[in-house]
């Protein structure tokens, strides 16, 4: 997977906004003002690209334990994301793309209904 494959399927979500909070580096996907996906860019040019999502705490659990390429959050809660080393041998695109749905969705159901209701709407 390239940069450009992550970050269309992440803008390709309803309501998602891209954003540099922390530094020039750090691209953080936003829905509704709420994380669910980041990555240091400098990772990609450096040939060891990772990601970070947000993950159900027992799923997140579960990853870890049965591919190589998911480790706890870096610089992250440790118990609600993961890092997905990418390009690795047991992290394919279509897991990536999986993961990348699943933390969209996690933080749409934790969304107040009003803000559910106008991401709807969008």
């Amino acid at each position: 997977m390239h940069i450009e494959q992550f970050r269309d399927l992440c803008l390709a979500k309803k309501g998602v906004t891209e954003h540099f909070p922390f530094n020039k580096t750090t691209l953080v996907f936003k829905v509704m003002d709420k994380m669910f996906a980041l990555t240091d860019l400098l990772n990609w040019e450096q040939g060891l690209p990772k990601v970070n999502l947000k993950c159900n705490p027992e799923k997140a659990l579960e990853l870890r334990e049965q591919f190589e390429g998911i480790t706890p959050g870096f610089h992250m809660n440790k118990k609600h994301w993961n890092t997905l080393i990418i390009n690795v041998a047991d992290v394919s695109d279509v897991l990536v793309k999986q993961l990348i749905n699943h933390s969209y969705d996690l933080v749409i159901n934790g969304l107040p209904k009003k803000s559910q209701k106008e991401l709807q709407n969008l």
